[in-house]
């Protein structure tokens, strides 16, 4: 891969990263306001209609804007043709929630679900419109469209959500707040996305790019349902202020992931399929994503793990502290994450589908044993289950590169080993500084500059690989920005 290309990777990465960062940062801060503003109940109410949203949300995003992705030839009629496919897939999906909705509520005993999962449903039309907007956007890596629109949004839906908290509206605060940020972003895409749908239709087509997306529509099916089925457990088995700290354990670990391992999922798998039939190149970008995404968000994870008490004290107030142990556990599972991302898309981008859907039934199969079999337990033994199951699926993703790429996981093991090493050594002094008698705040703030320090300063002084080619792209990219 040229000079070139690695610019434009870089230069795509920085936009998708500075939109997430963007929007998840706004989202972040609204949600500490709105933790103060609201109770873990309205949370848990809101994690509980979440849960079928989130699984309708797969049959429009998944399968259909990757294959449009990853096919290299993909024109106007094919854009066109998954357009209006997925609009009368989104309405008859609708259909069904509105119509289920009293079903679901009986099911928790909370009348209350049946209007808030038909309102809030509606993210599943406004989805579909943007969907192949955003396939084209990925697809061309004009990632800076997204930081606009998504941008707009989070912002507009942060002050209509604290505005409504703070008037009293509970719950529906937080239905307003994703609902009016989903259709922002739809319309702000529209409008700086020049690409419109054409009055072309072909079934032809179509088939063709769903015997592609089907398996990847499975496959996260699957992954979205087994994630939302320990929630649903937690929901019934339990009660929603444990589904609420359960959430919120994720919720700060989740603002780094999306903001890192998102940002550079999705840039990899266009960047990939540009090159799909070069075997050396796939292999080279599969292991410089895992090196960099590992070096960015192993010392995040790490400094969360010794920083979590006073993180969420702080920042949530000491009645959320039932979420630290929650928080930690999901800390260390993102760690290896990046394992996951790169070897799944290196897999979607040659065309593997059919690969990827056998990988996904085998991780949810053990995974499913692992979670019914700790789930009379506690809801801390669910969350252990998931440290272990996404360890074993680690594995299992990284198993069939190890012919395709030639790059097995040991491989894997070992480029990532020096980040992680520095990443626990980091962590070992942050924990230190806590023995000094301060108040939270001088605290935290103390333990992180000393963290920053010491991991930028031994990546200097050691020359680890990751920040040299971090560094370097960086300078690259301003110099070429000042030209």
């Amino acid at each position: 891969m040229n000079n070139i290309k690695k610019e434009t990777i870089f230069s795509g990465f920085i936009w998708r990263f500075l939109e997430r960062c963007g929007a998840q940062g706004v989202k972040f801060a609204v949600e500490l306001v709105l933790a103060r503003l609201l109770v873990p109940d309205d949370y848990g109410l809101i994690a509980l209609v979440t849960i079928f949203i989130e699984v309708l949300n797969v049959f429009v995003d998944s399968g259909m804007g990757n294959a449009l992705i990853q096919k290299k030839d993909a024109d106007d009629l094919d854009f066109s043709s998954v357009f209006y496919f997925n609009m009368v897939l989104c309405i008859l999906l609708y259909t069904v929630l509105f119509l289920s909705a009293p079903l679901i509520s009986g099911f928790y005993g909370r009348n209350e679900l049946t209007m808030v999962l038909r309102i809030l449903g509606l993210q599943v039309i406004i989805s579909g419109v943007k969907n192949v907007q955003q396939a084209y956007v990925s697809r061309t890596l004009q990632f800076k469209f997204f930081f606009f629109a998504t941008l707009c949004g989070t912002i507009g839906a942060a002050i209509l959500g604290i505005y409504m908290a703070y008037c009293g509206y509970g719950v529906w605060a937080l239905v307003a707040q994703q609902l009016f940020n989903t259709t922002i972003d739809t319309i702000i895409l529209w409008i700086v996305v020049k690409w419109r749908p054409k009055p072309c239709f072909s079934i032809g087509r179509l088939k063709r790019l769903i015997s592609f997306g089907w398996k990847l529509l499975l496959s996260s099916l699957l992954d979205t349902t087994f994630n939302q089925v320990r929630q649903l457990i937690i929901g019934k088995m339990y009660t929603t202020e444990d589904l609420a700290y359960y959430n919120r354990g994720q919720q700060f670990p989740q603002f780094f992931v999306n903001n890192i391992n998102s940002a550079i999922g999705s840039v990899l798998l266009p960047a990939m399929a540009n090159v799909q039939d070069n075997i050396v190149s796939i292999r080279n970008m599969t292991q410089r994503a895992i090196k960099t995404s590992t070096y960015l968000m192993a010392p995040l994870m790490i400094g969360l793990v010794t920083t979590a008490p006073q993180v969420v004290s702080i920042v949530l107030t000491d009645k959320w502290l039932p979420c630290v142990p929650f928080l930690r556990i999901i800390c260390i599972t993102y760690i290896f994450y990046p394992i996951h991302t790169a070897n799944l898309n290196a897999i979607k981008a040659m065309g593997r589908s059919d690969l990827f859907l056998i990988l996904e039934i085998w991780k949810k199969v053990i995974g499913m044993i692992l979670l019914l079999g700790t789930m009379r337990y506690g809801v801390m033994a669910m969350a252990y289950s998931l440290l272990a199951s996404s360890v074993i699926g680690q594995i299992i993703n990284s198993w069939p590169n190890r012919k395709l790429l030639n790059y097995n996981y040991l491989d894997q093991l070992k480029d990532i080993f020096p980040n992680i090493l520095l990443a626990i050594a980091m962590g070992c002094c942050v924990y230190l500084v806590a023995i000094l008698n301060l108040p939270d705040i001088i605290l935290l703030l103390i333990q992180i500059v000393v963290g920053m320090v010491f991991y930028v300063t031994c990546s200097v002084i050691f020359k680890l690989d990751s920040f040299v080619y971090l560094w370097n792209m960086a300078k690259k990219y301003i110099n070429k920005s000042n030209i």
